[in-house]
């Protein structure tokens, strides 16, 4: 079975999108994955009641924290990775609705160029990654299995992004603990925070790449809290014009065009198509753990709950 890297979920507010994550996440993520629910004590009854629920009933390997205050977002973050070790991680946004596959795709994207430290899918509202139409929030996915087998579809080729996205990204262990992890004292939302660990990763010789063969959905885009982008443009001056100039040359353009055309073929296409896609994944997964055996990946290490964090697990 592949050592699949560990996911995380920050517990937010929205019970609804709580509920619709975690049912998107049993749809689509490999049997046996780990993941790690990981609540700021932001969580009230209600959501407390759909966890519960999920943990008693879901075939990954699911554990679930809760604070007995709040530290906030940034911090919170910043312990549950630094409690994974050298893991490689995926944090999602509190929203997301990962499409079929997207574990699978990830991974490989890491096997493939073992200097790429994050991997961020294609999503509605991704910002520099967002599809159909970049830097804005499209609508969600109608049919998310036929999109998911579309992106799987396309030439896997990885290419550059200004930075990570905070709808989904896959965080290499190694170039984050050696990056320093997260700035908690700078930044206070993960939509920053992610931002400044991403170039600070670049800087070290690493790689900010689009997996184009996945693609993570959501309500909305994330955001900064007050003063966090005054805090980005003292510490990397470059950076506003950086991400306006890659929004405004759409380096990806062809890619999105690509994405497209795969969709619209994939209306009329048999239905037995999806079960050749089932075989695919099975072996892409087969091939990741076989060039992760031969790189200098990192194994991946049970998920700890942060030290002053109050456990309800499976």
């Amino acid at each position: 079975m592949a050592d699949w890297p560990i996911v995380v979920l920050p517990v937010g507010h929205d019970d609804d999108a709580l509920d619709a994550c975690l049912a998107a996440l049993d749809a689509g993520t490999p049997g046996g994955a780990r993941i790690w629910l990981a609540d700021d004590a932001r969580i009230g009854p209600r959501g407390a009641a759909i966890v519960q629920r999920w943990l008693a009933r879901t075939p990954l390997q699911a554990d679930y924290t809760c604070r007995a205050r709040g530290i906030g977002e940034v911090a919170h973050l910043d312990d549950v990775l630094r409690a994974c070790g050298d893991a490689d991680v995926v944090v999602l946004a509190p929203d997301a609705i990962p499409l079929p596959g997207w574990l699978v795709q990830l991974s490989a994207c890491f096997a493939r160029d073992a200097a790429i430290a994050t991997a961020t899918p294609w999503c509605n509202a991704g910002e520099a990654a967002s599809w159909p139409r970049i830097g804005e929030i499209n609508a969600a996915p109608e049919d998310g299995a036929r999109l998911a087998e579309a992106c799987r579809q396309l030439a896997p080729l990885h290419p550059e992004l200004p930075a990570a996205v905070g709808h989904a990204v896959l965080l290499r262990g190694n170039a984050r603990r050696k990056a320093g992890g997260l700035d908690a004292s700078s930044y206070a939302s993960w939509y920053a925070a992610l931002i400044d660990l991403s170039l600070r990763m670049g800087g070290l010789g690493w790689r900010n790449a689009l997996c184009e063969t996945a693609f993570v959905a959501r309500g909305g885009e994330g955001g900064p809290a007050d003063g966090d982008m005054d805090a980005l443009a003292v510490r990397w001056p470059a950076w506003h014009s950086r991400l306006a100039t890659f929004l405004m040359q759409d380096p990806l353009y062809d890619s999105r065009q690509r994405l497209i055309r795969h969709y619209a073929a994939l209306e009329h296409a048999p239905a037995q198509q999806s079960l050749f896609s089932a075989d695919d994944d099975v072996e892409a997964a087969d091939d990741a753990d076989a060039r992760a055996s031969k790189g200098p990946g990192v194994a991946a290490a049970e998920p700890a709950p942060p030290a002053d964090a109050a456990d309800a697990t499976s």
